[in-house]
């Protein structure tokens, strides 16, 4: 079993099943967050291959898209736009320096968990989502809806007794006062119009299918035997599931397990006090809607467990996971500057486990040195070894041209409107960002992610492209963490020399 299974847990990444999209927050996350780009990018690979349409065309095009909008699309468009948000938001995270001890889904979301802890790849999850549709298609002669009671899990159970049909079931218990049933439309109308005499609430879900229902029994060995096909990895994080009630152990035959949940219900409130008593304090929902992180903190209210969410929008239309991550910074439990120097240092020779010990102990410092270095870097000009000088070396003039105002005086200083749009345009180029997102007063690693070292290698190009005379001592990058402030600098630094400077 992977580590941390059932001590030390901390962290709990969860991931969103059936009306888990959010259209909007996933086109903001987008155009902040390369990581988005780069997992729907691995998706349209496979979604062209299978059905000849690219996903992000779908949900990332000029128009916005909500989920009720691709459920009237081909039915594997919602599903695996669901996987594909929650896996891209998981990329986020873990490229912000956050790493958590324990992942679980909630029914399709258990799929892009195991996917996120390596059990499969990124592919192979799309193909998985593709088949669970297909094969549920297939099944002649059903087709029903998933409807949410406002009352527990034993209150419908003893409603579906009433009703005695066979097919009707419950699917998932969220939490004491809401419990989602399983059925074909006719007698879930039926139940429906029982629970109103009661005054019990009844909402109609999002779904494409009625899930974890006992008719999809005669889908399961299909589905076991593709997936048994597929390359099943060892996992790189423990994976806990509210169907199973466990967590997925290393001999485990995921084909089978991932078949049976077409007819067994989630318990997702069990398994969220599970993790909670294991030691679980922080929950982040990785995807859309927020609906995860709003049953978590209803069964947890009134403890120290905080639940987080990301692709959702707050009452200001502001993007959700902006300040989850500014959280998980203040709680210790991200450290962006972690992953960029992890992939570029790790020797091959030096284990995971050793490097993460040491950057624990070392990390603060050796950002803190190479922000030093970079901000007294000046690297020489380059000279031919047969035209160099033998008495002194050359001295190159560098020239700016934002600095050469129409009179020639630098006291009129450069034009700021273009040190911005010069500014922006670098920015937006090296991070692989529109440009439009680079607004002025925008926080670089607050709400963009831009870690404290890539700001120092991009302030580096920008001190190369003016040529700005080496930083004081006492220069602070934390003091230049927005574009109008770096524009600021730059204008200020250029205004205050001569327009020709030798380095």
């Amino acid at each position: 079993m992977p580590e941390n299974t059932s001590t030390e847990l901390r962290t709990a990444i969860l991931f969103p099943g059936q009306g888990g999209f959010d259209g909007e927050a996933l086109r903001l996350a987008h155009a902040r967050h390369p990581q988005v780009r780069q997992v729907f990018e691995r998706l349209d690979a496979e979604t062209t291959t299978l059905f000849s349409r690219r996903i992000s065309d779908l949900v990332l095009g000029p128009e916005q898209v909500e989920l009720r909008r691709l459920l009237a699309e081909d039915p594997w468009v919602s599903q695996v736009a669901i996987y594909g948000a929650g896996l891209a938001a998981y990329e986020v995270l873990t490229a912000q320096g956050v790493r958590p001890d324990v992942l679980t889904g909630h029914s399709l979301g258990e799929i892009t968990a195991l996917v996120a802890a390596g059990a499969f790849s990124v592919e192979d999850g799309v193909r998985i989502v593709a088949q669970r549709v297909a094969v549920i298609a297939r099944q002649s002669g059903f087709e029903g809806r998933m409807v949410a009671l406002s009352a527990g899990a034993a209150k419908v159970r003893r409603l579906l007794e009433l009703l005695e049909d066979p097919q009707l079931a419950v699917a998932t218990e969220n939490h004491d006062e809401q419990t989602v049933v399983s059925g074909p439309g006719e007698v879930l109308d039926r139940l429906v119009a029982i629970a109103g005499e009661l005054r019990i609430g009844a909402v109609e879900i999002d779904a494409a299918f009625p899930f974890h229902s006992p008719a999809l029994a005669p889908a399961v060995p299909e589905f076991a035997a593709y997936v048994g096909k597929l390359d099943q990895l060892p996992l790189r994080c423990p994976v806990y599931s509210p169907i199973l009630q466990r967590h997925y152990e290393p001999g485990d035959a995921l084909s089978d397990l991932l078949a049976e949940h077409f007819v067994k219900p989630v318990r997702f409130a069990s398994a969220v006090r599970h993790l909670q008593e294991s030691g679980v304090t922080t929950f982040v929902e990785a995807g859309g809607r927020a609906a995860l992180t709003k049953l978590v903190t209803r069964l947890t209210k009134g403890s120290d467990v905080r639940s987080l969410a990301t692709l959702a929008t707050d009452d200001d239309a502001l993007l959700t996971l902006d300040a989850t991550l500014r959280t998980l910074r203040l709680a210790g439990l991200a450290d962006p500057g972690r992953a960029p120097v992890l992939a570029e240092l790790l020797p091959e020779s030096v284990s995971a486990e050793l490097f993460e010990a040491y950057w624990s102990e070392h990390g603060d410092a050796v950002l803190q040195r190479i922000v030093d270095d970079l901000a007294a870097f000046r690297p020489q000009p380059a000279t031919s070894a047969a035209t160099a000088p033998v008495a002194a070396p050359a001295t190159t003039v560098v020239t700016s041209s934002l600095a050469d105002e129409a009179s020639g005086s630098a006291a009129a200083g450069p034009d700021r409107a273009e040190v911005f749009a010069e500014l922006r345009s670098l920015y937006a180029e090296a991070l692989e960002y529109p440009e439009e997102v680079f607004e002025g007063g925008v926080q670089l690693e607050a709400e963009l992610g831009v870690d404290s070292v890539k700001q120092v290698e991009l302030l580096s190009r920008v001190s190369q492209r003016y040529g700005l005379p080496p930083r004081e001592s006492g220069f602070r990058l934390s003091d230049y963490n927005t574009i109008d402030r770096l524009v600021d600098f730059v204008v200020t630094a250029l205004a205050g020399r001569p327009t020709g400077v030798t380095v």
